[in-house]
């Protein structure tokens, strides 16, 4: 039991701890130990007359209430409008798609296909794209005015083969009445783009960001249709090919966290899913000498993956070694006070909900009025669950 509570300490403390040492370390070494060169400094602008024609792929289930929004938001973005190719591809939508979108029939593309899950409809908006840079994007997150140019300026170095933007979360900025998951949430999300931004600066980010990457259409391969992390495999193939994938913070797309801890943790099951699929799909990715970033990607995905096990391993080697050491014994209790703490958050956002819900059900009573208004002050719109959403 003795080795089973240090193994498990270890490889908990390595995945959060000495791994973002780690990376800060070898981020800060010379260009040599990083297998970089001083050349290899992102180009940030690119003159007008040289930027790339690039096709922006959006997928899109039942989007409508959002399309109008979305649609315009790119087309006002600061770049040549005739190097600039919208592609919206409706997947099996049965709302309001198409009329949505009829008044801008003669400045995008507008693709249809049976239901078939977000991969599918990656491929076929990459099918009907025009240009040599795939730029990827939601429909539910706006971008900056200058986001498509910062995002397209990397590929001036012809040995970038993928780019990730920013996804800035309103949770990211405290308010006094946001549900209480959010703070956890946006303390996640900027150490996530902490180690983005490191893996970036040593070689390769291990995926991208799904509301903003783009990519050479010459790297991309069609999508197996069962894909769930899209914004994985795409810019992960580009790696194995030799290229890196960087990020770049000067390209920002906004978005709002989930609403609530059930929420997220779907989506961090969904993610954890993902990981696990990629090495079905990519089993070289496994494999030192086929994937140049095979510290980062053992280190950033496969190590999380170990982590809940590590977690009850810990805890029930604790339970067996607290009578024979102090510090066993202080580890159990640190342990206990951690889930104790846990599950007192989880009772507060639950009563938070509640009484969000019992106005709710008492507003009209009063007012006699139209609730969407007060509805919307209270919580975040749910999230729509589809296969293949897009991973933030």
């Amino acid at each position: 039991m003795t080795y089973v509570f240090w193994a498990s300490a270890l490889l908990v403390a390595y995945v959060y701890i000495g791994y973002p040492a780690l990376l800060a370390l070898w981020a800060a070494a010379p260009a040599a130990f990083r297998r970089l060169r001083r050349s290899d400094r992102l180009p940030e602008t690119v003159a007008v007359e040289e930027l790339p024609a690039v096709s922006i792929v959006v997928a899109a289930k039942n989007e409508a209430p959002r399309l109008t929004a979305r649609v315009q938001n790119l087309l006002a973005l600061d770049y040549p409008a005739d190097r600039r190719q919208i592609v919206i591809v409706s997947d099996g939508s049965t709302d309001d798609t198409r009329r949505v979108l009829e008044p801008f029939r003669d400045r995008i593309d507008v693709v249809s296909i049976p239901a078939s899950g977000k991969a599918a409809a990656l491929n076929a908006g990459v099918a009907s794209a025009k240009h040599g840079i795939l730029v990827f994007a939601d429909a539910r997150q706006s971008f900056a005015p200058d986001a498509l140019r910062a995002l397209t300026a990397p590929f001036a170095d012809p040995r970038i083969g993928g780019v990730s933007g920013e996804l800035v979360l309103d949770s990211e900025m405290r308010r006094p009445d946001d549900p209480p998951v959010s703070e956890g949430i946006g303390v996640y999300w900027r150490f996530e783009k902490w180690l983005r931004r490191h893996e970036s600066a040593v070689g390769s980010m291990i995926g991208a960001t799904g509301a903003i990457y783009a990519l050479r259409r010459s790297l991309w391969r069609p999508l197996p249709p069962e894909t769930i992390l899209d914004d994985v495999l795409a810019p992960m193939r580009a790696v194995l090919a030799g290229r890196r994938v960087v990020f770049t913070e000067r390209a920002k797309a906004f978005d709002r966290s989930a609403a609530s801890s059930r929420a997220e943790s779907r989506r961090k099951v969904r993610t954890l899913a993902g990981n696990v699929q990629l090495l079905w799909l990519e089993p070289r990715l496994l494999i030192p000498v086929a994937n140049p970033v095979w510290v980062q990607f053992w280190s950033h995905k496969l190590g999380r993956l170990a982590v809940p096990y590590a977690l009850l391993a810990l805890m029930t080697s604790s339970i067996a070694l607290a009578d024979r050491h102090a510090v066993y014994a202080l580890a159990l209790a640190g342990q206990c006070a951690f889930y104790l703490l846990a599950g007192y958050g989880a009772c507060l956002e639950w009563r938070t909900a509640a009484n969000a819900a019992l106005i709710r059900r008492q507003v009209p009573v009063r007012a006699g009025g139209d609730l969407s208004a007060t509805a919307a002050d209270l919580s975040w719109p749910a999230e729509p669950t589809r296969k293949g959403v897009v991973n933030a």
